[in-house]
């Protein structure tokens, strides 16, 4: 039986293991260094989750923010290092993208620095309109709490 046959992506809340999801995004996420555990607690119980399961530990992760009818927001995806370049990216994303509460949204964002790649592939693409997009971005918000 090969690695991905054991592969298990859940979306469970309670196969969230918070202490190496809050330990990958607090320590080692450019998008979110310091992120607070209660402020994780708190976005975590507002997502979709989806939680990749391997070796009896879990490996990686993803989550989509939104209204699960119109919006999403693709975030704090991630595999651990030692388990990259196994195909688990891939896997997790494509369970996202199949989930029932990812069909019919008319838009589904995320960002990246440099994984243009992986996401090429689910159908993401730059903005068609960057003009019309804004944000409000506060990079120091957790180390203020």
């Amino acid at each position: 039986m090969s690695a991905m046959n054991q592969l298990k992506i859940s979306t469970d809340p309670a196969d969230v293991d918070l202490d190496v999801v809050h330990g990958f995004l607090s320590q080692h996420a450019y998008w979110c260094l310091g992120i607070p555990r209660a402020v994780l607690e708190r976005g975590l119980a507002h997502s979709l989750c989806f939680s990749a399961w391997l070796d009896g530990g879990q490996v990686g992760f993803a989550r989509v923010i939104g209204d699960r009818a119109t919006f999403g927001y693709l975030a704090d995806v991630f595999v651990l290092p030692d388990y990259r370049g196994r195909g688990i990216s891939k896997a997790l994303v494509a369970t996202v993208m199949a989930h029932p509460d990812s069909q019919g949204l008319r838009r589904m964002m995320l960002a990246t620095r440099d994984a243009h790649r992986l996401y090429a592939g689910f159908g993401f693409t730059p903005p068609a309109w960057p003009e019309s997009l804004m944000e409000r971005y506060r990079p120091a918000v957790y180390q203020q709490t």
